[in-house]
């Protein structure tokens, strides 16, 4: 990748292509931890509606360790996003350039004590499910929260709900019949945000496949490459900060 294009997508500055970038790659890598991960850990981990709906089931049914289970992944979940928003707050406000490159290399490093790590860790338990579990849970939450800070919420890469929903309403827009209607009351689609929102679905999708072979055929070392992936997307800028450290430090 050349370098100013990965400063571009990970760096504090930042731009409506850099963002739309960095979340096509991030819907790749989201999708292939979601789908691949299921093999490995037997549920989906960055599925909240689905994990707090199953908690509300199993509390009627009172199957209280799927109940506490299911707190298990959602406060992982929930502590990964908090854990991106203190980081990218904290380098916000030394304006650091690698403000999104840290908890990009932090996901980096935990995808690759999964990758490597993941058969052992299966068998510790965790907060009352596999460290597996919340490994990947705390990783989903980690990645959603930066995507999120970085777009202010135009873009999302760890689910699709919301991206189909938009999809739904831009082309309900597309094939709106404007017959009769006023030159100002015109219905008209965004064709450039349905091609957003098609290509992030497309990369989800893809990196779902990905994923899902990669960890049928060799299982946890799939999340290597990866988590090689995430460093490249974030090297430059975090080198970008420490450049100046070097350059201060005192010479013999």
């Amino acid at each position: 990748m050349p370098i100013q294009y990965v400063r571009q997508l990970t760096g504090r500055v930042r731009t409506p292509d850099a963002n739309r970038h960095l979340g096509f790659a991030l819907a790749f890598v989201a999708g292939a931890i979601n789908a691949g991960g299921f093999l490995a850990v037997a549920q989906y981990t960055s599925h909240m509606t689905g994990i707090v709906s199953a908690i509300a089931d199993d509390l009627v049914l009172r199957e209280y360790g799927l109940v506490l289970a299911g707190l298990g992944g959602l406060l992982s979940f929930l502590t990964g996003a908090a854990c991106s928003a203190i980081m990218i707050n904290y380098s916000r406000g030394r304006k650091l350039h690698g403000e999104y490159a840290l908890p990009l290399l932090l996901e980096a490093c935990l995808l690759l004590c999964f990758g490597l790590l993941g058969a052992r860790l299966s068998e510790i338990q965790g907060l009352f499910v596999p460290l597996t579990v919340m490994l990947l849970c705390f990783i989903m939450g980690l990645q959603n929260a930066i995507i999120t800070k970085l777009s202010h919420g135009e873009v999302r890469t760890t689910h699709l709900t919301g991206v189909i929903t938009d999809i739904g309403i831009e082309l309900g827009k597309l094939i709106y019949w404007n017959r009769g209607r006023a030159a100002d009351q015109q219905v008209s689609a965004d064709r450039d945000r349905l091609r957003v929102l098609l290509s992030l679905t497309g990369c989800f999708f893809g990196g779902g496949v990905a994923g899902a072979l990669g960890f049928k055929h060799v299982g946890y070392v799939s999340t290597l490459p990866l988590a090689a992936l995430l460093v490249a997307l974030a090297l430059i800028p975090a080198l970008d900060d420490l450049t100046p450290l070097f350059r201060r430090a005192p010479r013999r």
